[in-house]
């Protein structure tokens, strides 16, 4: 049985995401998803829209995922030392890094294959919560009601 791991914070759930888990799911029997927790989405200066206990859900509700766990530690190699995955996703933005570089030969020592997948163009949670707060911010100085037809 190969398992494949991947991980993120899987904020305002969106078709990159999907397609994130389908992809890995095609390339392994198990897919383990870790859902990055709200202490640690705050390492970053960020919060997230949705709650961990709301995106936990969604994520394992999914019918490409296994198991969806809390990611509380950014050190995926403890990760795999808990659940001995053979196979880690992980997006094309950190492809050729050097902290992926060594975390790659480090792998590779244990036999894990690291998948690097590309992000959806155009779409990221990024974008869409900075979308949605220039609307609310449109609507807010208009007077306008966000429930307004």
């Amino acid at each position: 049985m190969i398992i494949g791991y991947t991980t993120g914070v899987f904020d305002l759930f969106h078709i990159g995401h999907l397609n994130l888990l389908k992809n890995a799911k095609g390339l392994c029997d198990k897919l383990v998803v870790g859902v990055t927790t709200d202490q640690l989405v705050s390492y970053k200066n960020k919060k997230a829209v949705i709650p961990f206990e709301e995106r936990i859900e969604i994520v394992r509700s999914n019918k490409y995922v296994d198991s969806a766990i809390p990611q509380n530690s950014l050190d995926k190699y403890e990760a795999w030392k808990k659940l001995k995955f053979d196979i880690l996703f992980v997006g094309d933005d950190w492809y050729l890094s050097n902290r992926w570089e060594e975390l790659e030969a480090r792998f590779k020592e244990v036999n894990v294959k690291v998948i690097y997948f590309p992000y959806t163009k155009g779409t990221s949670s990024t974008l869409i919560n900075e979308i949605l707060i220039k609307l609310r911010d449109e609507i807010g100085s208009s007077g306008g009601d966000i429930n307004e037809t």
